[in-house]
């Protein structure tokens, strides 16, 4: 069932963020909404099997962005790695913790894009990157990761609860 889960989770983050709130001008300059499920399977995760859903996830929006592919697979598996490490050598599940994994989830992606951004120009700094736009995100990072992370761990909770108890209503319908 925490397949589901993490199937709905990602189906709702890509629609929010392909389809809705590109029709807000006030949410015009949004972060990657993805970053979010990046870094909840990166806290949940207790073996490495999650790089090939991040792998999964990372194709569906390379292949919806307009940015160059591989992009959005490296940002989420660099983002797991990162927070994989950060966990096993730290162990911390604080407020702080999410608020420095959520700031460096953002950082991360926009590093990236500096990068890509260095490498596609023949002469001459980058000019042409936005650092308030990179400003504005990580702020909003700051602001609405955090939170969304506490909500994902409690609704996750209540849909194994839920799923647990219908599981034991349908052993006990079809027991005999």
């Amino acid at each position: 069932m925490n397949t589901v889960f993490l199937i709905l989770l990602t189906f709702f983050l890509t629609v929010m963020q392909t389809v809705i709130l590109p029709s807000f001008s006030l949410f015009s300059d949004r972060f990657d909404l993805l970053i979010i499920a990046a870094l909840y399977l990166s806290l949940i995760a207790t073996h490495h099997s999650m790089v090939i859903v991040l792998i999964i996830i990372g194709c569906i929006m390379d292949s919806m962005s307009g940015v160059p592919f591989f992009f959005h697979i490296f940002s989420y598996i660099l983002i797991y790695l990162i927070v994989h490490l950060v966990k096993r050598l730290i162990f911390k599940q604080s407020i702080t913790f999410l608020i420095i994994i959520s700031l460096m989830a953002v950082l991360i992606q926009h590093l990236l894009l500096f990068f890509s951004t260095f490498v596609r120009q023949e002469t001459g700094p980058p000019l042409g990157f936005d650092f308030f736009l990179l400003a504005k995100q990580a702020f909003l990072g700051l602001m609405i990761i955090p939170p969304c992370i506490t909500l994902l761990h409690r609704y996750r909770r209540n849909w194994l609860g839920i799923t647990k108890r219908i599981k034991k209503q349908m052993a006990e319908t079809y027991r005999g």
